[in-house]
């Protein structure tokens, strides 16, 4: 099969959660410069409002802003009647939306326990939950031969973190446990949704330029450059080379799989 029929994501209809900022808009933009149909949400209505148009001006795909606060069950089921309410069908999920906390180990609220496991967590699984019909919708559409295999299935990429792998050096206590958390409930349900048509990944990213990092690379950006094995942080290129495979039929047996996409640092030890 040739490269542009294995990546190609033309006319597919992809949800970005945090889509209209930082690496969240890493993705949306690949997916809207290759032809997608991208919905973007964030609890950020004017940011949504404002990449949408962006984004559609850019083209040749299209981006619609459907602003939501994801930290709300209500919220990701009146998201999720939304796009039923435009659409047969969901080809990709991409669960970027997330926080992070950053405080010493004795002054570590609870409050940030429970914000960071609900969004970063919690609301994914409720998210893909209640999506899951448009996407098996998606995988069922490609349906071929008497047996009835599923060539392109529905697709649920997630957004994790290499601090889900290894421990970090900066007191992310609640953001690393609920990235572990998450790159295996993509295993978990990579079993569940495979027999559905749809399949789960993980991309578990090193640093990105992002408004989360932007205090960490500001304060010690060419520390962590110098100690990746490239000697660099994540491009906008990074981001869409790994989403548009994951979206696409080059990545149609994948499953279950977290590609770590990082450089190479989180193998570095520190002793």
């Amino acid at each position: 099969m040739d490269i542009p029929t294995l990546f190609n994501v033309k006319d597919k209809v992809i949800l970005v959660t945090g889509g209209a900022k930082g690496l969240g808009l890493m993705i949306s933009t690949a997916f809207v410069t290759n032809g997608a149909r991208v919905y973007i949400s964030s609890r950020d209505s004017a940011t949504c409002t404002t990449a949408a148009a962006d984004l559609t001006a850019l083209g040749p795909g299209t981006a619609i802003a459907l602003p939501a606060d994801l930290s709300l069950a209500s919220e990701c089921t009146r998201l999720a009647s939304e796009i039923a309410a435009r659409e047969k069908c969901l080809h990709v999920l991409v669960n970027n939306s997330g926080a992070t906390w950053g405080e010493s180990y004795d002054g570590f609220p609870d409050s940030a326990w429970s914000k960071l496991l609900t969004l970063n967590l919690q609301r994914v699984f409720t998210l893909t939950q209640v999506l899951t019909p448009l996407l098996e919708a998606a995988g069922a559409a490609s349906k071929e031969g008497a047996s009835g295999v599923v060539t392109d299935p529905g697709r649920v990429i997630h957004i994790g973190s290499i601090d889900g792998i290894r421990v970090p050096a900066l007191p992310t206590f609640a953001y690393s446990a609920s990235k572990a958390g998450l790159h295996h409930l993509s295993r978990h349900l990579a079993v569940e949704l495979g027999p559905r048509g749809i399949t789960s990944n993980t991309l578990a990213c090193g640093p990105f330029p992002s408004k989360m990092m932007a205090a960490t690379l500001r304060d010690f950006g060419e520390e962590i450059k110098g100690a990746n094995p490239l000697g660099r942080i994540g491009t906008p290129g990074d981001a869409a080379g790994a989403c548009l495979f994951l979206a696409s039929k080059a990545s149609a047996f994948v499953n279950g799989a977290t590609l770590t996409l990082d450089g190479g640092v989180s193998l570095v030890s520190k002793l």
